[in-house]
């Protein structure tokens, strides 16, 4: 990248000399051609990096690697949802138990129970992503 300043510093002395010899009123011309040089320069950066990433994510799915997962994206509602399913467990299983029993208590628990894991699965994302798609082409 050293070399790539380099140039690039070359071009703007280039400029200020042609600006002291040419004089003010071709300023504005010659900064708009130093910053075209700028803004072409950046854009083979910008393109050269986006084809790297490009290629680390096919190599990445070629090795058959899964894209790494947010840590706890969706943690607060998880553990809202699970706060909320034992508060409201205790009136269930009272209602359960008076009307039914043991068994009024256990079908009560089991629906506490199947509330809870039918959450925790749509929480999860899917192992399979359709193809050629990922969550995002620009995290990193």
């Amino acid at each position: 990248m050293e070399a790539r300043d380099s140039e690039l510093e070359k071009e703007l002395n280039a400029t200020l000399q042609a600006r002291s010899e040419l004089g003010p009123e071709y300023e504005s011309a010659l900064i708009d051609s130093f910053l075209e040089k700028v803004d072409r320069r950046l854009d083979e950066t910008l393109d050269r990096r986006v084809r790297r990433h490009l290629a680390e994510q096919q190599i990445t799915v070629a090795r058959g690697a899964r894209a790494p997962q947010e840590p706890m994206a969706n943690f607060g509602e998880r553990f809202g949802f699970g706060i909320i399913s034992l508060v409201l467990a205790i009136p269930l299983s009272a209602i359960g138990a008076a009307n039914a029993g043991i068994e009024g208590l256990v079908v009560a628990w089991l629906g506490i129970v199947g509330v809870n894991v039918a959450q925790v699965v749509r929480g999860r994302p899917s192992s399979r992503r359709p193809e050629g798609r990922t969550k995002s082409d620009w995290a990193d």
